[in-house]
């Protein structure tokens, strides 16, 4: 492979200072004088995913790999490349092929590590970094993904260990700060884990992941939110109940009891986000959307209350009916908004959608039983939303 000249030393420092666009410039000026350099094929495909150009940037990593495909760098790129287009199975061929040209590389280890977070693998993750550990005992992104790594596992006590360790190695780094805030904030302490998260973001600002978790431990210092939020992630059915409820009736207690949890715990976030949105210290951490959100649910239980009521003053259960709808219209505005893909997001939105006309049509024309039927919809959403997004990522 040829030596790196000056362009191509300039655009890994561009990569580092994460100025992809300018990098990009940098690289396509160097091919347009060498275009079988097999290294600027490599770090071209590094900017372009960090620009989200997924498609094209696949496409360069391969010909990086075609070009010199006994070079491990190439392979190692490629991996990075896949992770971040999130192709877990592409970026693991490709790290475990880089690992067998240049086992003693701890970076690759560190690929390797995230791949198998990202791909669910979470023993294996740990695995990775241990090994990668072995080679180099002082590497902290290794020990921070080890500590990911034993959070996601439930192992308290080693990803504690390995998270303070990891600040310890390096008190400037924001990856050790992350993986410590995670930890604390897997296990129980949200004050910590906030005050690691604003570490993070005083390293680096624009770590939008440290954000995020930052206001979910915020969240969390409240108790009962915490307990709802617990009782929202663990306790969601299992579809085959549906199959045991002609043989077994009671079992619709079952779906009752986790639809009327989830739908408190998102009356919970939205209440939480709504206070830590207009909090002076806090509010910068929201986006408007999400305070929009919180206001409209917040809305959707106050109306829905007041026309319940006046349902029950007046002997009206079709008006009583569709209060209690309102107030269930939480679950799915609330389950679409806390969706990560747009598409999916998208698809959430318009169930909710037809959801809030079928409840305002019950209103129109008075039938308790078209609001009724909304009602256990909105519940429902529990299960739609979750069969929507398919397996949560770990990264």
């Amino acid at each position: 492979m040829t030596t790196t000249g000056d362009p191509l030393e300039r655009a890994r420092t561009l990569l580092r200072l994460r100025r992809p666009a300018d990098a990009e410039r940098e690289l396509r000026g160097v091919l347009a004088q060498q275009p079988q350099y097999a290294t600027a094929h490599a770090f071209l495909a590094l900017a372009l995913v960090l620009q989200g150009n997924a498609a094209e940037a696949v496409e360069e990593s391969d010909e990086a790999v075609r070009l010199a495909p006994d070079h491990w760098f190439t392979h190692y790129a490629a991996a990075q490349v896949h992770h971040r287009a999130r192709r877990p199975a592409a970026a693991l061929a490709a790290a475990t092929t880089a690992l067998r040209l240049n086992p003693e590389h701890p970076p690759i280890w560190n690929q390797l590590a995230r791949t198998h977070l990202l791909a669910g693998q979470r023993r294996e993750a740990a695995e990775a970094a241990r090994r990668g550990l072995a080679i180099d005992p002082e590497d902290c992104d290794l020990v921070s993904l080890l500590a990911v790594a034993c959070t996601v596992l439930g192992d308290a006590q080693q990803a504690r260990a390995a998270a303070a360790h990891a600040v310890r190695l390096d008190p400037e780094s924001a990856i050790a700060h992350l993986a410590y805030g995670r930890a604390e904030l897997a296990f129980g302490e949200p004050r910590q884990a906030a005050e690691a998260f604003r570490e993070v973001l005083r390293l680096d600002p624009g770590y939008g992941q440290a954000r995020d978790l930052l206001v979910t431990a915020l969240k969390q210092r409240n108790p009962l939110y915490r307990w709802l939020s617990g009782v929202r992630g663990r306790y969601r059915g299992r579809w085959w109940l549906v199959f045991l409820l002609p043989t077994i009736p009671p079992v619709i207690l079952v779906f009752v009891v986790v639809a009327l949890l989830h739908w408190a715990a998102w009356v919970a976030e939205a209440v939480t986000t709504l206070r830590l949105a207009r909090g002076r210290t806090t509010q910068l951490l929201f986006e408007a959307v999400e305070s929009r959100m919180a206001v409209l649910c917040c809305g959707l239980v106050a109306v829905g209350a007041v026309v319940l009521g006046l349902g029950i003053v007046f002997g009206s259960e079709p008006l009583g009916m569709v209060g209690v709808g309102a107030m269930a219209m939480v679950t799915p505005a609330q389950e679409a908004a806390h969706t990560g893909s747009e598409r999916r997001r998208m698809i959430l939105y318009a169930w909710a959608v037809l959801l809030a006309g079928a409840v305002v049509v019950s209103a129109f024309f008075a039938v308790a039983g078209v609001a009724l039927l909304s009602v256990y919809a909105c519940l429902a959403t529990v299960w739609v939303a979750a069969g929507v997004r398919g397996r949560p990522e770990l990264l």
